[in-house]
């Protein structure tokens, strides 16, 4: 189960209060010692029960007697678990009890304030539809929505701008496994500009979405470009092999930190771009901004903004987006292709 799937887990087990790990650890092991009547558990004992446990998570892991007063002192209250824990003399110690041997902090119901958080979290799951590899979170949603007998009665809150029709999605969990267990997969391919498909070896590193599409980035055998970028709706068939995977150590948030996008053209270098738009779409630019290098200010009734990446298509089509309310100052190349492919559209 991966750590995603055991925090769901997590959450219909106990309640979300702000603690850490480490307590919900320490409160679980205090529970069983208070259901069990046939042994006593003096504060010596309790301290000795957790830490026991702790030591086979981390040997460096232990508690005090302070910290299990408190434990327990949060788990009789009404921010924490409301737990009636008895203090039973015996001799010149006190033994701790639950008040009734039934009572369990995992069968303690959930406030209508934790469910509205977690109804909140199952809608963000459902979102995950469409993705192959996230299958598994209808089962979640499903087990959930028993547990705590919610019944959809109201529209969607949020909403996600993502394409269920989109081609190549069925290829999303080959691509994912084929990354997280390094395998080498055969691939037929063919790109807008191909007549015809052609079919290489790939090894497949970073899964990217862009503009609602998703790509894959990895090398290509038949060139040796060790960041070879695919468009999933572009393959046609994918087939794992027995090659043996050559690994990477490009680091892709360094590696996509320069550009715009999912292209990266081999030899470029990030140069200064310098746009001027008008006072109608400045708020628009500021409040989303175009790249996270990006600077901006006022000059001459116009917002000035002022991004250092690497000149793309993606970049082009973004500035595009803003016409006719942006203005390429810099550099002069950007400025000749924007001239060309304005002249290209007048000229049709």
């Amino acid at each position: 189960m991966n750590l995603l799937k055991f925090s769901i887990f997590i959450t219909i087990n106990y309640t979300a209060m702000p603690v850490n790990k480490n307590a919900y650890i320490r409160y679980n092991i205090l529970d069983k010692c208070f259901r069990n009547i046939g042994k006593m558990y003096f504060i010596d004992d309790l301290v000795e029960a957790v830490n026991e446990q702790l030591k086979e998570i981390d040997p460096n892991l232990s508690v005090s007697k302070r910290q299990i007063l408190e434990d327990i002192k949060f788990m009789e209250s009404s921010e924490g678990f409301g737990a009636e824990i008895r203090r039973v003399r015996y001799g010149k110690q006190v033994y701790y009890r639950y008040e009734n041997s039934k009572f369990s902090i995992n069968n303690k119901p959930l406030t209508q304030e934790e469910i509205n958080s977690i109804i909140s979290a199952i809608e963000v799951l459902g979102k995950f539809d469409g993705l192959p590899q996230f299958d598994w979170v209808y089962e979640v949603e499903a087990l959930l929505k028993n547990k705590l007998g919610i019944v959809n009665t109201q529209q969607p809150i949020v909403a996600f701008d993502f394409n269920r029709d989109l081609q190549g999605l069925s290829h999303f969990k080959v691509l994912y496994d084929s990354i997280v267990n390094k395998c080498v997969l055969w691939v037929r391919y063919k790109s807008f500009k191909d007549e015809i498909p052609y079919e290489f070896n790939f090894h497949p590193y970073h899964l990217k979405e862009y503009n609602n599409r998703w790509f894959v980035l990895g090398y290509n055998e038949s060139n040796e470009k060790p960041y070879w970028n695919l468009a999933l709706d572009r393959i046609e068939k994918i087939e794992t092999t027995n090659i043996s995977y050559i690994e990477t150590s490009i680091d892709w948030n360094e590696y996509f930190y320069d550009v715009i996008g999912v292209t990266r053209p081999e030899g470029e270098e990030p140069v200064e771009v310098v746009l001027s738009f008008n006072l109608q779409r400045a708020p628009y630019v500021i409040s989303k901004p175009l790249h996270p290098s990006q600077k901006h200010n006022y000059k001459n009734d116009r917002l000035e903004v002022r991004i250092k990446v690497i000149i793309n298509n993606e970049l082009m089509s973004t500035i595009l987006s803003f016409c006719p309310d942006v203005r390429v100052i810099q550099p002069e190349s950007l400025k000749v292709k924007f001239m060309e492919i304005i002249s290209s559209y007048l000229n049709e």
